[in-house]
């Protein structure tokens, strides 16, 4: 029986099979849940990849959880209220980071997990806490950097109960 559509967004300089996007979709499909992993990495534009997101969910099938990472964290938090998303799973969302086309996108609060690394040398984890707090978002602050690829156990386990939260 399927619960949804998953679509995982990765991050700037990742990929569609990166380690984290791979272990998060298993999760996903052993808790019934259906899975689009696009490429992205034709462009590091984020407007771009917004775009080309919007364009393949857009008329989808429902409910529709967003799971992005770094720079497809902005992307999945930006696309969420333009698709009507019903949850959103962000990994060191890019948000509040100059250079992007906004800054602080809208997204509803109680549908909402942000998990970022104490340790990020890329986005400080400041922002996250700075988002969280303005959108009422859970939000869970661990020991890892960026990638947080050495928390992939860790993150299977939050995720996997966000997804509970969301059937």
């Amino acid at each position: 029986m399927q619960t949804g559509v998953i679509h995982f967004i990765h991050g700037k300089e990742s990929g569609p099979g990166s380690s984290k996007l791979t272990a998060l979709s298993n999760v996903a499909r052993d808790a019934g849940w259906e899975i689009h992993i696009l490429d992205y990495s034709h462009t590091f534009d984020p407007a771009r990849r917004l775009e080309q997101l919007v364009s393949a969910c857009s008329g989808g099938p429902r409910p529709l959880l967003l799971v992005g990472s770094s720079m497809g964290g902005w992307v999945a938090a930006e696309a969420a209220q333009r698709l009507g998303a019903h949850g959103l799973f962000l990994m060191a969302p890019a948000v509040f980071t100059p250079g992007y086309p906004s800054q602080d996108p809208l997204v509803a609060g109680e549908r909402t997990e942000i998990v970022h690394g104490w340790d990020d040398e890329m986005i400080p984890y400041e922002h996250a806490v700075r988002f969280a707090h303005l959108r009422k978002c859970t939000l869970h602050l661990v020991q890892g950097d960026h990638r947080l690829t050495g928390r992939l156990p860790l993150l299977c386990e939050l995720f996997a109960a966000f997804l509970k939260k969301c059937a």
